[in-house]
C-alpha cells in the first residue's frame, strides 16, 4: 500500500518560529511518516491559509485530502493509527 500524502502547513516568520508547528514536525519525523513542509513565511501567507480552509490557527495537518489539524490533533490521530496496527 502507498504511503499516504501528507502535508504540513506551519509558520515560520523572521522573528517567530510556531513551536506547535516544530512539534507537529518532529510527530511525523518520528512516525517516519514522509510529508510535505509548507512553510508560511509572512503574516500575510497565514492569514490567508487561515482564511482559505476556515480554520483558527497553524499548523495544519492533511492527510489524503482530509484535515487532521493541529499538533494535538496529529498526536492523537497518530496514537489511533497506531493501536489499529
Amino acid at each position: 500500500m502507498a504511503d499516504p500524502k501528507v502535508i504540513l502547513y506551519r509558520m515560520v516568520l523572521p522573528d517567530h518560529v510556531c513551536p506547535y508547528g516544530v512539534r507537529a514536525k518532529q510527530l511525523l519525523e518520528e512516525a517516519g511518516i514522509p510529508f510535505e513542509d509548507r512553510i508560511l513565511g509572512t503574516r500575510m501567507e497565514v492569514e490567508a491559509f487561515k482564511d482559505e480552509h476556515k480554520v483558527d490557527t497553524t499548523p495544519q495537518v492533511i492527510i489524503d485530502g482530509k484535515r487532521i489539524g493541529g499538533s494535538d490533533d496529529l498526536e492523537r490521530y497518530l496514537l489511533s493509527a497506531g493501536s489499529e496496527a
